[in-house]
């Protein structure tokens, strides 16, 4: 029996996904050969890359406009990609609403002026900061955000409206909710966690916005170099990209981001719910702001959360523990998590509170 992975990443994927991966792991396409054998250069492997930004573009309806590609290093590489790619006259504003939002600011502050225009830290980052007044600079080349927040698990309900480029990391949320890609200059999004192993790395970006890199920016990220190259520069994250390109036609099969979104906010609500109406439990967001993909939450104590950790992955329940910033537990509900495992979940929230209450 399969455990129900709540872990923030690398996350849970779907069952009819590994079944169908675990085929093409001896004998891809008729080729003799694995999938994680063949060569990013055979027509077969580039018909997988090709498929994958097709999908992408009609799942997430993308202009033409846009480049897609996908990318090594994670998300976390991409902190620096997007100052080395759109930082011309010196400046970026960053909204810090958590962490990785926080890492990407000092990061940018590496190749140039940035500046914190707002941030939720005050409160530990449980709430997003009033996006209609924002004292964003006039002369900043783009703006940064983190639209759902994977550790805290707070999420944008509306985006802020700029002069500049809106460029916007949605490692934790892309494809769980639909949203207007044209509001945004830059997408990008670490795939481990609703697309993918741990490897490959989406960037959606305009191209008017990515045709001159800084002199000091590395070829290998340049998004100009990647999207000319159609994502085969070098050798990229194959088996990676392959299990994304998956995950994509079962999304498409599904009814696409709309269906999933209503599946996502359903099982948030069954979880949130339950949290709410519990005198045993609590979730310390604002709650306009939580997040549909992370949910964190806290028993009375810190004995009685180790506790519970201890007993759920007895019960197939794994990768329940909170991050090291924040304690407690956490529920990461990604796409590929079934409303059964909600649900399971649930149910073992109530046996423990009914025994430790």
């Amino acid at each position: 029996m399969r455990a129900y992975n709540f872990s923030a990443g690398p996350s849970t994927l779907p069952e009819d996904v590994l079944k169908e991966a675990q085929k093409d792991l001896l004998d891809f396409a008729g080729t003799g050969m694995s999938v994680t054998e063949i060569s990013h250069r055979n027509k077969k492997f580039e018909a997988i890359v090709n498929e994958g930004e097709e999908l992408l573009r009609e799942l997430m309806n993308i202009p033409e406009d846009y480049a897609v590609i996908f990318v090594q290093g994670g998300a976390s590489t991409q902190f620096a990609a997007v100052p080395l790619n759109l930082m011309h006259g010196g400046k970026a504003d960053y909204i810090v609403t958590g962490n990785f939002a926080k890492k990407a600011f000092q990061e940018g502050k590496l190749y140039g002026d940035c500046a914190k225009v707002t941030s939720s830290e005050d409160r530990t980052y449980t709430y997003i900061p009033d996006v209609k007044n924002i004292p964003f600079r006039d002369d900043t080349d783009y703006v940064h955000i983190c639209s759902n927040n994977t550790i805290f698990g707070t999420r944008y309900v509306e985006f802020p409206r700029t002069q500049a480029p809106l460029v916007a990391d949605m490692s934790s949320e892309i494809l769980s909710r639909e949203i207007d890609v044209s509001r945004f200059g830059v997408i990008y999004a670490g795939a481990q966690k609703n697309l993918a192993p741990a490897g490959v790395t989406i960037v959606i970006a305009k191209r008017s916005l990515i045709q001159n890199p800084l002199p000091i920016c590395p070829t290998m990220l340049q998004w100009k170099v990647q999207d000319e190259n159609k994502s085969l520069y070098n050798t990229p994250p194959c088996f990676s990209i392959y299990i994304a390109t998956l995950v994509l036609r079962r999304l498409k099969a599904l009814g696409g981001v709309k269906a999933m979104s209503e599946i996502n906010e359903y099982k948030a609500g069954l979880l949130y719910d339950f949290i709410d109406n519990s005198p045993f439990y609590s979730n310390g967001v604002e709650k306009k702001y939580r997040s549909v993909m992370n949910v964190p939450f806290v028993t009375p104590n810190a004995e009685l959360d180790e506790a519970f950790i201890k007993g759920a992955a007895q019960q197939g329940l794994v990768s329940l523990k909170g991050h090291r910033l924040v304690g407690g537990m956490r529920a990461s509900i990604y796409n590929a998590m079934p409303v059964e495992g909600v649900k399971a979940l649930i149910a073992y929230m109530k046996k423990f509170e009914q025994e430790n209450a």
